[in-house]
């Protein structure tokens, strides 16, 4: 598998949110594209299934710039649905929906009716993990991928957001989890 080092979709969706991500941009862009990677490493997708996967990808963390919050998963959610009502794709919803709403689930998605779902949130878990929770990913792929799409400090701005969060939340410490 070649790794797609340019995604004009993805290029497209994240552009539209640069300002409000600002200088976590390429760290937010590069983990999009480590996760796009590994799903479509997953298997054999057609191109709806790699749009869709783009799509969600694009949205599944937004909300931690748009809505300002560690609990950023329906502001993601919700993100990608007016993008979809605004292509014209809005039947995607349901489905693009619960790959960002899931992608953190601690235990695997075989109850949800779209299979895509499952393949997003093992390419997150890889991702998210650093790695070290590759969900079948071969180590050499993760690497390759590292290699491609630095961290450029993904990870520890999310410990900076998620420390700042459990001080004024500490009984709800990770609200993006999904049991």
């Amino acid at each position: 598998m070649g790794i797609e080092r340019h995604l004009s979709l993805v290029e497209e969706i994240l552009g539209g949110f640069k300002d409000v991500i600002g200088a976590d941009f390429n760290a937010y862009r590069n983990h999009v594209y480590r996760v796009v990677n590994l799903c479509y490493a997953a298997g054999d997708f057609d191109g709806e299934a790699k749009e869709k996967i783009q799509i969600a990808a694009g949205f599944h963390d937004i909300g931690i710039w748009t809505a300002k919050t560690l609990d950023y998963l329906p502001p993601s959610r919700s993100e990608a649905e007016k993008y979809l009502a605004r292509i014209g794709k809005a039947s995607w919803a349901s489905e693009v929906g619960e790959m960002i709403e899931m992608h953190h689930r601690t235990r695997n998605c075989a109850d949800s009716p779209y299979p895509l779902v499952e393949a997003f949130r093992r390419a997150d878990v890889a991702d998210f993990s650093l790695g070290l929770v590759r969900m079948g990913h071969p180590k050499s792929l993760i690497a390759e991928l590292k290699a491609a799409f630095p961290n450029s400090g993904f990870h520890l701005r999310l410990a900076q957001l998620g420390s700042a969060w459990f001080i004024k939340h500490p009984l709800n410490p990770l609200p993006m989890f999904r049991a």
